[in-house]
């Protein structure tokens, strides 16, 4: 059994067991904890879980659209991305400008109206049409404003210059790899309010190095423990990988602290699910040569002997 896994797992009981219910921003409801802490072998395999199937492709083609400072969902439609839709069709359907059928609380309202369902899909359908073949439509609709690939690439300072947060941490790595100081923040009190689709969730990250290692500390804020968490944890490892590929350096450890892990009450039941499963051996990841991790591309990155339990579907809550 995966030792990797079988912590995501406890988790999973933990919460459902000992946690409190509490309203949130989706009007969903969650089972909740606070204060966590997971630690992944990067040595042991790839931390991608196996007790149900996860579409590795979708992270690798997010963690480049982070990568590349992008905040358009236009390149992730391209890689058949879909995961932050929903963040950007709010955007369109709440503005002035969107005259269609009326996508209040479309979230919630697909789960148990099939002709809503119905409605919303060619609504979004067409958004997304509109995203990628529509330059004028994308800009102003298929950004999502100050999100994870601009904080990490263009932190924007007082004085109106940009911090390359990424390639800097980068270049201490190299250059000084016992500092305490490699840390990039998402988490940008000034546009939290006020420029950001969705406020980062997964906050702040640290790298250590030890003993020819790199290891990587995140600290996340809020996590959907079903459907976010998993994709948290494969997206951070597979970072620490790039950046020890380029650094010259081996993989080492992944430790993931949460704040508030929750899961939403229309999951439990998939979850429940993905607990009776017996973890399988973790996938090898196989990155081909590169010299800079802002060069690397989706065939890149491939996964070996990934052989998990079927995919569980559940809802997002928007």
């Amino acid at each position: 059994m995966s030792k990797s896994e079988q912590q995501y797992l406890n988790l999973c009981n933990k919460v459902l067991l000992e946690g409190s219910e509490r309203d949130d921003r989706t009007n969903t409801g969650t089972i909740s904890i606070f204060g966590h802490q997971m630690r992944f072998d990067l040595q042991e395999g790839f931390p991608l879980l196996t007790t149900k199937k996860v579409p590795f492709h979708l992270i690798v083609s997010e963690l480049l659209w982070f990568i590349k400072g992008d905040t358009n969902i236009r390149f992730l439609l391209e890689n058949n991305n879909h995961i932050w839709n929903e963040w950007a069709f709010k955007k369109w359907v709440e503005s002035e400008s969107y005259q269609g059928p009326d996508m209040t609380d479309f979230g919630n309202r697909i789960l148990v109206d099939e002709e809503f369902k119905e409605v919303y899909i060619k609504e979004m359908n067409t958004f997304v049409d509109a995203v990628l073949h529509d330059d004028a439509f994308a800009k102003k609709y298929g950004d999502l404003g100050s999100v994870y690939g601009s904080q990490w690439r263009q932190w924007k300072t007082s004085n109106g210059q940009t911090i390359d947060q990424l390639k800097d941490v980068i270049h201490a790595i190299k250059t000084n790899p016992s500092s305490r100081r490699h840390i990039v923040t998402a988490w940008n009190p000034e546009d939290v309010p006020s420029n950001m689709a969705l406020p980062p969730c997964h906050t702040m990250f640290q790298f250590y190095v030890s003993d020819g290692k790199l290891s990587c500390q995140l600290y996340q804020r809020s996590g959907d423990i079903f459907l976010g968490v998993p994709f948290n944890i494969a997206s951070y490892a597979l970072l620490t990988c790039l950046i020890a590929k380029e650094c010259g350096l081996q993989p080492g450890e992944f430790v993931h602290t949460l704040g508030d892990a929750h899961i939403y009450k229309n999951h439990i039941d998939q979850v429940k699910l993905q607990l009776e499963r017996e973890p399988k051996a973790l996938p090898k990841l196989i990155l081909r040569d590169f010299d800079s991790i802002f060069d690397v591309g989706m065939d890149d990155i491939q996964l070996d002997h990934y052989e998990p339990h079927p995919p569980i579907k559940a809802p997002i809550a928007v």
